[in-house]
């Protein structure tokens, strides 16, 4: 059972912090007071805002009394980072706050593991929430009125959160005896029925949790491997990495695949979907992509055909970070097409623009005795594919 962390600067907000403190012990959770106040000490915390300034790489110096609010801000979430992840009895964190600490206290809460309750009492919470909740499982509660001063609403809304956080702390999920080892897959729709192919391949024997590459898909998907939630990743669509490339609409961060880097998990990984470049309805697409082949897969969502150059520096991309994984690795690439629209007789069968994807990897991979490239003769959705895939992760997996 661990304890509830309430986390808030108390220089402003220390009535409303001292009743959610208060809310939650009366419900019977152990409750810690963190103060992240940039400013000046409050003596009403049971964690000096201090003692968390000096996780920073700087130590508090680098946090306290700058006379900048945004690099203060930005100093103090990058030290509670640290902070939170250092302890080891955080069942549960809540925060309360306007824009500043909503943005100080979730981008603490996104270093931490999925499954860990985090929720966040906001001002901002009615809006798009997205920037501050990213693939991780943060709830955010819209705080109704602002959180300047205790009145009947405010204790209501702040109540109910220091309850909610102390149930969830008290009253953790039980592990199931059903539960069968996770692995993440991605998908998406052109590469639907080698993942469902796949499905009915490991299903009996592995708990698949599919994940669509909308580029927050793949974060979500590696947030889990960070948080210890997956054994192994079968990364069939990395279709996210064009859109950072290029420019689409569904990118990868730039730390795409470092999760299974830093967590060395078995890994299976391709090429599906890297021939195209995701953008909204057609009208949306950037002028200097008017003239390239697109093609309308949906209402809202129009398709780009990667050139071969901007396949080199796909391939260029991926295989720098496959080098660097220390796990066990098979990566294989299907040579008679990486999506169900490249294909003959399809939109998108560009054979020299896929060779140009496959031979900046070959070129690019350092052998290693961890790591396998495998090249099979068929199309990405081609049962020969996926029970190539299936063997792959059978090989590395127990």
């Amino acid at each position: 059972m661990g304890k509830v962390y309430i986390v808030g600067t108390c220089d402003t907000k220390f009535a409303e912090l001292d009743y959610a403190r208060s809310a939650a012990r009366q419900a019977g959770a152990e409750a810690i007071l963190v103060d992240v106040g940039t400013q000046d000490a409050h003596p009403g915390a049971d964690v000096a805002a201090g003692e968390v300034a000096a996780r920073h790489p700087s130590g508090a110096a680098g946090v306290l009394g700058q006379t900048d609010r945004g690099t203060a801000i930005s100093a103090m979430a990058e030290a509670l980072t640290v902070f939170l992840q250092e302890c080891g009895d955080v069942g549960a964190v809540l925060g309360l706050g306007g824009t500043g600490n909503t943005a100080l206290v979730t981008q603490a809460m996104r270093g931490l593991p999925v499954g860990l309750p985090k929720l966040m009492v906001s001002t901002v919470a009615s809006g798009n929430v997205a920037p501050y909740v990213g693939p991780n499982d943060i709830a955010m509660m819209y705080s109704v009125v602002d959180i300047a001063g205790l009145n009947a609403i405010s204790r209501k809304v702040i109540g109910n959160a220091a309850h909610a956080v102390a149930g969830m702390a008290l009253h953790p999920p039980a592990l199931s005896a059903d539960d069968r080892p996770g692995v993440g897959i991605t998908m998406f729709g052109v590469t639907t029925a080698c993942v469902t192919q796949l499905r009915d391949m490991l299903g009996e024997t592995h708990e698949l949790f599919v994940f669509h590459a909308t580029g927050v898909g793949g974060r979500s998907m590696e947030k889990l491997a960070d948080s210890g939630l997956l054994q192994a990743v079968i990364d069939v669509t990395t279709t996210e990495v064009p859109d950072l490339l290029v420019g689409g609409v569904f990118p990868a961060t730039e730390d795409r695949f470092g999760a299974i880097i830093r967590t060395k998990m078995p890994y299976v990984g391709s090429v599906g979907a890297v021939d195209m470049v995701n953008f909204g309805a057609k009208e949306s697409v950037p002028a200097e992509f008017r003239d390239r082949r697109l093609h309308v897969h949906n209402p809202q969502v129009t398709l780009m055909r990667t050139t071969p150059e901007e396949n080199r520096q796909i391939g260029a991309f991926i295989v720098e970070k496959l080098n660097r994984m220390d796990g066990a690795v098979r990566f294989l690439l299907p040579l008679q097409g990486v999506s169900a629209i490249d294909a003959p007789g399809q939109p998108f069968h560009d054979p020299a623009a896929d060779e140009a994807l496959f031979s900046t990897i070959r070129d690019g991979w350092q052998a290693a005795p961890n790591r396998q490239l495998i090249e099979v003769d068929a199309h990405i959705n081609s049962r020969e594919f996926a029970a190539a895939l299936a063997a792959s992760f059978r090989d590395i997996t127990p």
